[in-house]
């Protein structure tokens, strides 16, 4: 129905900006940060009411050392509870790179630097695993998904979803894929929308078109998610709404590292 059922968090984040639900039910937010203001560059674990269990980084400080992150757009976790952090919310920014940490909070490695080859990243927005246990990554600013182990080691890369902005795998391995940049002089030619596909073959078999586009302004869903009944959720920034995509007959789905 969309009728709000609870909220916390007021006062405590800066600028919220990924999020990430666990096999248990844990609710991850990654907060991007507005410069040294207090709340931002941290990762947080919160129980399904809201309380505090984990945080990593420290409030309004960004940094490049252990237990420190730099504009953290989203967070993942694995099956066996490691912690997968994407950094660097910026074009070219400093610092670009996937964060490793156990799941106690501990720092293990970084992934990753800033550029355009096989092990580097512009901005990476959104962060998923497939059923293999590998990491998708939205590499927006170089208008394809990266496909790395968890060891930060290359893959692949796929360019037929667009210019990523959010990434879901589901137990199918079915992969959707939020485009809300392209069309634009940062993509031009291609539309914006949420593509659908396999994260086995890169296959696109739907694209669910936004209602903007061919707009040049960044309007589409830039988050995207699936519940267990198959509808697909967008949400969209510009907008400042959340919209659902109802599958014509219920598809029976849950999250692929569930």
């Amino acid at each position: 129905t969309g009728q709000r059922l609870d909220t916390w968090g007021e006062g405590l984040m800066a600028f919220p900006h990924g999020l990430h639900v666990d096999g248990d039910g844990n609710v991850w937010t990654a907060d991007v940060g507005r410069d040294d203001a207090p709340g931002g560059h941290v990762v947080r674990k919160f129980t399904q009411n809201g309380k505090l269990l984990m945080t990593i980084g420290q409030s309004g400080v960004s940094g490049d050392g252990p237990g420190l992150l730099r504009e953290p757009t989203d967070v993942v976790t694995s099956p066996d509870g490691t912690i997968f952090i994407t950094e660097g919310h910026i074009k070219n920014g400093p610092k670009s790179r996937i964060s490793k940490y156990s799941k106690d909070g501990a720092f293990i490695t970084h992934l990753g630097s800033t550029g355009q080859g096989h092990l580097q990243l512009s901005a990476p927005h959104s962060v998923a695993f497939d059923t293999q246990g590998r990491l998708f990554i939205a590499d927006r600013d170089n208008n394809r998904l990266m496909i790395w182990d968890q060891d930060g080691n290359y893959i692949d890369q796929w360019h037929q979803f667009g210019r990523p902005s959010g990434v879901y795998i589901d137990h199918t391995d079915t992969i959707y894929v939020a485009d809300s940049e392209s069309w634009g002089p940062d993509n031009p030619g291609w539309k914006k929308g949420i593509r659908i596909g396999s994260a086995r073959t890169g296959q696109v078999y739907y694209f669910l078109e936004d209602i903007e586009s061919r707009d040049f302004a960044h309007s589409g869903a830039e988050g995207v998610g699936v519940d267990t009944l198959g509808n697909v959720y967008g949400g969209v920034v510009r907008r400042r709404m959340l919209e659902r995509h109802e599958p014509s007959a219920v598809q029976t789905t849950r999250g692929a590292t569930w």
